[in-house]
Parts: C-alpha cells; sequence; structure tokens
C-alpha cells in the first residue's frame, strides 16, 4: 500500500506542478491552474496517508520517489528521453530513499 501511495502523490504533484508550469512557461490558459491546485491538494492528501510517525521521514523517502517519477514524466510526458546521469541519479536516490524507509530503527 505505501508503494502505491507514493507512486500516487508523485503524479498527482508532477501532474499539479505541471499544470503552472504549462500556464508560466508554455503559455497556456489561466484555467489549467484549476486542475493543478486540485492535483497538488490531492498529493498532500495522498502523502498524509502513508503510515508513519514521523512526517519528515515520510516526506524525506517519498523525495526519492518523486525524483524517479519525474524521470518517467520527462521521458513519457515530454518525449525526452533521460540520459545515464538523468538514470544514474535517480537511482542514487531511490537507494538514498529506501535506506530512510527501511533502516533499523530503535
Amino acid at each position: 500500500m505505501i508503494y502505491g501511495l507514493y507512486a500516487l502523490a508523485a503524479l498527482a504533484e508532477i501532474a499539479g506542478c505541471f499544470a503552472f508550469w504549462a500556464w508560466l512557461r508554455l503559455a497556456k490558459p489561466i484555467w489549467w491552474l484549476a486542475p493543478g491546485l486540485i492535483s497538488l491538494a490531492l498529493f498532500a492528501w495522498l502523502l498524509a496517508l502513508v503510515p508513519s510517525e514521523a512526517a519528515g521521514r515520510t516526506f524525506a523517502a517519498y523525495g526519492g520517489v518523486y525524483i524517479v517519477a519525474s524521470i518517467l514524466w520527462l521521458w513519457l510526458a515530454e518525449g525526452r528521453l533521460p540520459d545515464r546521469w538523468d538514470i544514474s541519479g535517480a537511482a542514487i536516490c531511490l537507494v538514498g530513499a529506501a535506506v530512510i524507509l527501511f533502516g533499523p530503527r530503535g
């Protein structure tokens, strides 16, 4: 369940941020902001559902998932093939997120 929440949260955050990017940088109509705001609210709600005793740890672990999802967005939504540095950096971040998420706690 945690993986699904992180994945859905990442999709919602990236879609919401992209709506703002498209309005500001790609000259899309202002109404693009409405679904962007809804998507960002959905992101916050989904991330709050992740079972964890500390918000900061949840957010930190999510960071790695977000980076990987952003590289996938680059490829699938923007049509730009990630290079070896994109993939290497995302893999390093995902390993860091796993350490945060699954590290033994005392």
